[in-house]
């Protein structure tokens, strides 16, 4: 990238007319800020030390230089101790000329690195998936694009979360209340039916907390003394026991909760390499917690419940397996961990989960430490924030999660009803309206999920993700398709179109410079995206980018109104600008329509 260029340039001058070769560090190269003219800044105030000279007499000294020996440099400026260089048009028009054609532009060459595994949505089959899953799930899938952009290979798992405690309250309730009750009989999605049984536990339970408190007991103990909770615990324990009968409820609630998923999965665009069931890893969690034991890395209580100590390394002291031989979270998080590296040998393993969990991945990886293994230090926890809704945060057992499902229907008929009302589909058949509308619910439920940092909280509000204007994914998708009815209007294709461009006749306009210097960094863009984990750099640039274009669309004539060879060049920076929108989109796992 040229910025590197002109850093790299810049660290020989300073060496060459000071006579002592900078850190890097202080070789600061940025884009000109747009109230200036130019493209690229040098900061010259960490160079003063080193030149022992004003910043004016510097950044004078520095910019003819670079102006002598650096061909593309065509002008510079100087601004309050900041060196603004001007690049001549024919760099930008030769960049735009070698590359428009690029297949899969922005992408890197496949890195000679151990693979990354990407470990996201580990839903629980007592509930179906809910508005913080589909941040979860989408925030995964889009990274593992990004990282494949960026030359890694890339593995994709997820580890459905299928016995435990929760599990087994949707089992019982369904056992006392369900009289036979299917997904079928109900009308039901199978994730959603077992759900509605978690919700129906956590109500009768209640109900026994409240007559045991009013009969004496604290809040705690009547939580955990309640006859249903009771009864949910042995039915656990019955489970880890083999019993044939919970196994064969077990097995036939799951199934409808693996069959609920897989229908949402689809629905929303994101798949897996691979996806495991704790159900047949937690074993694995216990074995490395026993040989931990046996090693002495662990302890054991009276009770029989096994711990680590952690407070030599800030933390505290944590329970691995419970009195009763049950496991936890984490000692399962061991087990999968441990497979995780045997069959993958990762170089990363990034686990997508709420910022709620930060703790527990300390945990784990200084669990993993104290049992020696070497690639602890592999584990990465992506920590995203919370996502709440104008009206509040969701509480799962009460019954008030804002589903996955009926989201996405909602979203549906937002965008249709959106795309009505601007008369946008009038002459589209059925199918062509309904292909539309489920392009642009889900763009506009992507695209505003993944535009804000994932380690920030966000409030979702449907109605503005899908406006039309403003910093949208509707907004994106319909510059797109503009892009495109401009070639069917002009009835001529890319290729005809790139193919006569004359470049030595074109006379840049300053907007068709400032396109062309936003779509050169679209590169560093993925790669910035990929080293720190944010799709979010991604959505935000191609927001600027489609911002740049519209305005050139408005003010700049394209088809009419200008000479041939002005047309053509113009139509090719549109159609180079919609295929990096494309792109961009498509690494945020998102579509983009024709026409609109």
């Amino acid at each position: 990238m040229i910025d590197r260029l002109i850093a790299g340039k810049t660290m020989e001058v300073v060496e060459q007319l000071y006579g002592q070769k900078p850190d890097e560090r202080m070789v600061q190269v940025e884009k000109t800020n747009r109230e200036y003219e130019g493209d690229y800044t040098i900061v010259v105030f960490p160079l003063l030390r080193i030149s022992r000279k004003s910043p004016q007499e510097t950044a004078e000294e520095l910019g003819n230089v670079l102006l002598e020996t650096m061909q593309v440099i065509e002008s510079f400026d100087i601004i309050k101790g900041f060196l603004n260089l001007r690049l001549k048009d024919e760099f930008w028009l030769d960049f735009f000329k070698k590359t428009i054609r690029e297949d899969k532009y922005g992408f890197s060459e496949p890195v000679e690195d151990r693979p990354v595994v990407i470990e996201y949505s580990s839903p629980n089959t007592n509930k179906p998936l809910h508005l913080g899953h589909i941040r979860n799930n989408l925030l995964g899938y889009s990274l593992a694009k990004i990282l494949k952009a960026n030359g890694h290979e890339v593995f994709k798992v997820n580890l459905v979360n299928d016995r435990g405690i929760h599990i087994c309250k949707s089992m019982l309730a369904w056992v006392k209340w369900g009289k036979g009750e299917t997904p079928e009989s109900a009308g039901m999605k199978g994730d959603h039916f077992v759900g509605k049984y978690y919700v129906l536990f956590d109500k009768k339970h209640k109900e026994e907390i409240a007559q045991l408190v009013h009969r004496g007991y604290t809040e705690d103990d009547a939580f955990s003394q309640a006859p249903l909770m009771k009864e949910a615990k042995k039915m656990l324990r019955n489970w880890e026991n083999a019993d044939e009968e919970v196994l064969a409820i077990w097995r036939k609630m799951n199934q409808w909760a693996y069959n609920g998923f897989d229908a949402t999965y689809a629905r929303l665009g994101v798949d897996f390499d691979l996806i495991n069931y704790e159900s047949k890893i937690y074993l694995e969690g216990k074995e490395i917690v026993m040989n931990g034991l046996q090693k002495g890395a662990f302890y054991q209580h009276s009770d029989g419940s096994v711990w680590v100590d952690l407070t030599d390394e800030g933390l505290d002291e944590k329970l691995l397996l419970r009195s009763d031989g049950t496991s936890l979270y984490i000692t399962q998080d061991l087990g999968t961990a441990q497979r995780r590296y045997e069959q993958y040998l990762p170089g990363k393993l990034i686990y997508v989960v709420g910022n709620e969990q930060i703790y527990h991945f300390e945990v784990l990886k200084k669990v993993l430490k104290k049992l020696d293994k070497s690639w602890y230090d592999s584990i990465y926890h992506l920590s995203y924030g919370m996502v709440e809704l104008p009206h509040g945060r969701m509480k799962s057992r009460e019954g008030t999660v804002v589903d996955a499902d009926d989201l996405m229907d909602e979203m549906f008929e937002t965008a249709r009803k959106t795309t009505e009302e601007l008369g946008k589909t009038d002459e589209f058949t059925e199918s062509e309206r309904k292909d539309l509308y489920d392009t642009l619910s889900l763009g506009a439920l992507k695209y505003f999920m993944l535009k804000v940092d994932p380690k920030k909280n966000m409030l979702f509000n449907p109605e503005e993700s899908i406006d039309f204007n403003g910093n949208t994914g509707p907004f994106i998708q319909y510059t797109y398709a503009r892009i495109r009815s401009m070639f069917r209007k002009a009835d001529t294709s890319p290729d005809e179109i790139i193919d006569q461009v004359d470049y030595s006749k074109i006379q840049m306009l300053p907007i068709e410079k400032e396109l062309i210097r936003i779509l050169y960094e679209f590169p560093a863009v993925i790669k910035l995206a990929g080293q720190y984990y944010s799709p979010a750099q991604v959505a935000n640039y191609v927001f600027e980018l489609v911002k740049s274009f519209n305005h050139y669309y408005q003010d700049t004539p394209i088809l009419k109104r200008v000479d041939e060879e002005t047309s053509r060049f113009r139509m090719a920076l549109s159609y180079f600008t919609g295929t990096v929108i494309e792109t961009a989109m498509d690494l945020l796992g998102i579509r983009v329509p024709e026409k609109m």
